[in-house]
């Protein structure tokens, strides 16, 4: 009797003194998230959502806004009814007439897709005539209307479109331009900026469901 309270004090005591094992802790894998650009104007801000079906302009366009590229440049070129084009560095300095004519010193390849096309919001890349209509390293311009942008199909690189904001481009294409070159007398200037959102917030904070 007593052999056996002796092995049961024996076995509490061991009990007692064992430290209780720590709990593994679960990590959750953490939400992904998108690369989207905010173009800021003192007429509002505009957000975009850049197409992964046109990788060469939205790496380009993120790269640049990530380097302040566009930071201070303006929208140089307003069409009611067409477009609002802008991002161009010569639009920074003090000479209005060479707006129109910079970039970054390179083109960037043509990726017109069929199934993207110009409409109102849409975010396409400008370009001058070359064979092979390959797209300004920067200007781009955002459309108006979709029915003044039509003809474009075809023909210039669309690959973003404005998720929120839109109402900025209806504000900045009435401004008072100079009728030779559609320039507004007063600049236009923007700031540009990437921001990451999970699909989630793009959802809920612009009202847009991507086009991955």
């Amino acid at each position: 009797m007593k052999t056996k309270l002796f092995l049961l004090l024996v076995i509490v005591s061991i009990t007692a003194c064992k430290k209780e094992e720590p709990k593994e802790e679960i990590k959750s894998d953490p939400i992904p998230t998108e690369k989207i650009i905010e173009i800021k104007t003192q007429y509002g801000d505009m957000y975009i959502w850049l197409y992964k079906a046109t990788p060469l302009h939205r790496d380009n366009f993120l790269k640049l806004a990530s380097e302040d590229y566009y930071d201070s440049t303006t929208f140089h070129r307003i069409i009611s009814g067409f477009m609002i084009q802008g991002g161009d560095p010569n639009s920074k300095d003090t000479d209005p007439n060479n707006d129109g004519q910079g970039g970054p010193g390179y083109t960037i390849p043509a990726e017109i897709r069929d199934t993207i096309k110009h409409e109102r919001g849409a975010l396409a890349a400008a370009r001058t005539n070359n064979p092979t209509k390959a797209s300004s390293g920067s200007q781009f311009y955002i459309c108006h209307s979709t029915s003044g942008t039509a003809s474009l199909n075809g023909n210039y690189t669309v690959y973003g479109m404005v998720m929120k904001g839109i109402e900025v481009v209806d504000s900045v294409v009435i401004q008072p331009k100079k009728t030779s070159n559609n320039r507004p007398f007063t600049d236009i200037k923007m700031d540009v900026n990437v921001l990451e959102k999970t699909l989630a917030e793009i959802k809920a904070e612009y009202g847009y469901e991507p086009k991955l």
